[in-house]
């Protein structure tokens, strides 16, 4: 009896996928949570990305003519390896548009914080939003909310203030931003400082900097005022917050999120659109069975394993939001590093949400064999190569080493068919040749994988190849 297809069948040539692909195509389970809608009166999409538009209009231009005049990958953009431009640079942009090098370089700072220039030591390259501007109204928003994500750094801080105050009214004012969003409307600067004193002495009491023993020290945290003195709150510490609080005020405002003035904050149709955006992220990952916003990065990966992408984007976005940058990927990088491939491809998906400051800590892992193909295609995708061709920065072990590992996690929790659907990704030309590089790469989940295909593969010919294959992995033959 012959089989329907040769031995040595030849297996269709496909674009090898990341393991990201495992997971989507085992997201069969639809979202039981219809999509949210914005709040009533909030503008149609289109219409917030033309403001979106309007407001980094001159960091748009900047970027293009650093597209231009520099050229994508090209070195003398910056000289610090800061993203600062250099003198030389700065000047000659200024003199290109018509403008000062002070203007050049904020508007050079806000592109950069939009994600429309990006920096990697002292060369400079076009965005991905930048190619999609004028097209993608998704691109442009998600842009603006970089640059909304980013306002303290958008506008200095004020001097002479100690950092842990000012990283305080930062984590502070989220709350204030709600108050402001629930609002809808001109808000009293008098009332959100007194609301801005409630949440960092909240902050402190947390760590356990409120002092215990009673008497004017214990005062210094909030003390509700009455009559004349009502327009004055008592400061928290020793730190009075009312600058900070213009600071943070002016900063928003500077990128476009509310307008202040006659003693009074308003947010923009955009900025109230941001905040809802992030109140809805929190509360996907607050509703999640597992609840992801509270737990440690393997168990909030678990948890999104089941999810649509769009939907374990916006709860990677909702986890991350809760914790700082460093400690959140190194937790991440941490779940990668375990044993179980599902959680390293969804651990570097959620690394892709976090973009360029997870760059060092990626880069850091290259040298792992286990992360190592994870983390080149991730950097390859973060210099701008398209998802699909990222795939050519791997050697031929280090895809081969890929595919048995994203085979490893479709095995564990996928189906039969999916498996057999595998075979298509890889980038042998010929099973036998595909079974000859698997027993070579020493991938520790290798007798498993090719058991589990010769399994569920319904050609008896190749399954019996793919485990005698599995056997001498097993035996050492």
């Amino acid at each position: 009896m012959t089989s329907r297809i040769p031995r040595d069948s030849r297996l269709r040539l496909v674009r090898p996928r990341p393991l990201a692909a495992a997971p989507r195509a085992m997201n069969q389970r639809p979202s039981r949570r219809p999509a949210p809608r914005p709040p009533e009166g909030t503008p149609a999409p289109v219409e917030l990305a033309r403001m979106a538009r309007s407001g980094l209009a001159d960091a748009a231009r900047v970027a293009h003519w650093a597209d231009a005049a520099l050229g994508p990958g090209r070195a003398g953009g910056t000289d610090d390896g800061k993203a600062t431009l250099s003198d030389a640079t700065a000047e000659r942009a200024a003199a290109d548009l018509g403008l000062t090098s002070a203007q050049v370089r904020a508007d050079w700072d806000i592109a950069r914080l939009a994600g429309l220039v990006e920096v990697h030591g002292d060369s400079a390259r076009p965005g991905w939003r930048l190619r999609a501007w004028d097209r993608d109204d998704s691109a442009v928003l998600r842009g603006w909310v970089a640059l909304f994500d980013a306002w303290s750094l958008a506008h200095p801080e004020p001097p002479d203030h100690e950092p842990a105050a000012v990283a305080e009214v930062v984590s502070a004012m989220p709350q204030v931003l709600s108050f402001l969003q629930l609002s809808a409307g001109p808000v009293p600067v008098e009332q959100l400082l007194d609301l801005l004193q409630q949440r960092v002495t909240e902050l402190r009491t947390e760590r356990c900097e409120v002092p215990y023993e009673p008497g004017p020290a214990s005062l210094t945290t909030v003390v509700p005022r009455v009559g004349a003195d009502a327009a004055e709150p008592a400061p928290v510490g020793d730190t009075p917050l009312a600058p900070l609080l213009d600071w943070s005020l002016h900063a928003l405002a500077s990128v476009g999120a509310l307008t202040c003035g006659d003693g009074q904050a308003t947010l923009t149709p955009l900025g109230s659109w941001a905040v809802w955006v992030k109140l809805e992220q929190i509360c996907v990952a607050a509703q999640s069975p597992a609840g992801n916003i509270e737990q440690a990065a393997e168990a909030m990966l678990r948890g999104c394993a089941q999810l649509r992408p769009n939907a374990a984007r916006a709860e990677y976005r909702a986890w991350l939001a809760a914790r700082t940058v460093g400690s959140a990927v190194t937790e991440l990088i941490g779940a990668a590093r375990g044993e179980d491939a599902l959680l390293r491809g969804l651990a570097f998906e959620a690394l892709r949400v976090v973009g360029a400051p997870a760059e060092p800590d990626v880069r850091a892992v290259v040298d792992d064999p286990t992360l190592r193909p994870y983390a080149l295609l991730w950097l390859a995708e973060h210099d701008g190569a398209d998802p699909e061709d990222a795939h050519e920065v791997l050697t031929r072990e280090e895809a081969t080493w890929l595919w048995v590992d994203t085979a490893a996690a479709v095995a564990d929790h996928g189906e039969a068919p999916l498996l057999v659907r595998h075979l298509e990704s890889a980038v042998q030309p010929t099973v036998p040749q595909l079974l000859d590089e698997v027993r070579a790469v020493g991938h520790p989940r290798t007798v498993q994988v090719l058991v589990a295909l010769a399994a569920a593969h319904p050609d008896p010919a190749l399954a019996k190849a793919v485990r005698r294959a599995a056997f001498q992995v097993h035996t050492g033959g």
